[in-house]
């Protein structure tokens, strides 16, 4: 019987999911999953080398090397045959900034000042706030509010900062808080990848008072619309159909 293949850490999703020339090439849209983006960001992007990378996503230096040369020559097809590169799917984990060794990361600060209370019934729901409303363009959310959860109750909230991070880091942000469910309003196709990755189950297209929303999903009431996108931004997506995308948080247990 095959081992089953290690999830690879990665630190967060990039700010960026894709990249599109003008005018494309032929052959179709290129897919860089997540652990090889990863890859190219700690070697080419940090200078790290691959033992140091192996390190960090907490698997073998030869696995970096397969990874590693795979998203080279996608790197390389993607920009000399002119054609689109999308950053989807993998077998990654999501980092929670839980390890001391990471060298500063934006993370740490979250994950250290804002633990979740532990209980079997416990849950952490977040909404993008802005004076007492719902902030309706989560991908420039500067604050979050928290509602920590008990036996279906509110027991605490708290005002966080989510500082400039911006789309593809506000997901870390969430994780790194511990967050369970997000309430929020428009969200793009990324954010929501980006959210399915770190285990985050969120509602979208809700409007209105964030202490009414967070008191109707807890009462089964909350108006919400599956559909709702916040596409302003002129991204371009597609969904990766070849079986390769575990979402992140589906192949392994929590990031430390």
């Amino acid at each position: 019987m095959a081992r089953p293949r290690k999830c690879r850490k990665v630190c967060h999703f990039p700010q960026s999911r894709g990249f599109f020339p003008d005018p494309p090439g032929e052959g179709g849209t290129i897919f860089l999953t997540v652990e090889e983006y990863e890859t190219i960001r700690l070697i080419d992007g940090r200078g790290l080398s691959q033992e140091e990378c192996g390190a960090s996503m907490e698997i073998a230096r030869t696995t970096v090397q397969a990874i590693y040369a795979q998203a080279r020559k996608k790197l390389a097809d993607a920009l000399v045959e002119g054609r689109p590169l999308e950053i989807q799917g993998g077998d990654y984990r999501l980092c929670q900034g839980g390890r001391r060794d990471c060298g500063g990361c934006f993370k740490q600060f979250y994950y250290q000042h804002y633990p979740k209370p532990k209980g079997e019934n416990s849950m952490r729901l977040a909404i993008p706030y802005e004076e007492g409303q719902i902030f309706q363009h989560f991908g420039h959310t500067k604050r979050f509010k928290l509602y920590d959860v008990e036996e279906e109750r509110i027991t605490a909230t708290q005002l966080v900062d989510a500082g400039d991070q911006g789309h593809g880091a506000l997901a870390g942000v969430l994780h790194a808080l511990h967050t369970d469910v997000l309430i929020c309003g428009g969200i793009g196709a990324g954010a929501q990848a980006a959210l399915e990755g770190a285990g985050i189950r969120f509602y979208a297209g809700v409007t209105g008072e964030a202490d009414r929303a967070a008191e109707a999903l807890l009462a089964r009431t909350l108006a919400y619309d599956p559909a709702a996108r916040c596409d302003h931004h002129g991204e371009h997506h597609h969904h990766h159909k070849d079986g390769r995308d575990c979402g992140g948080h589906h192949c392994c247990g929590p990031a430390d």
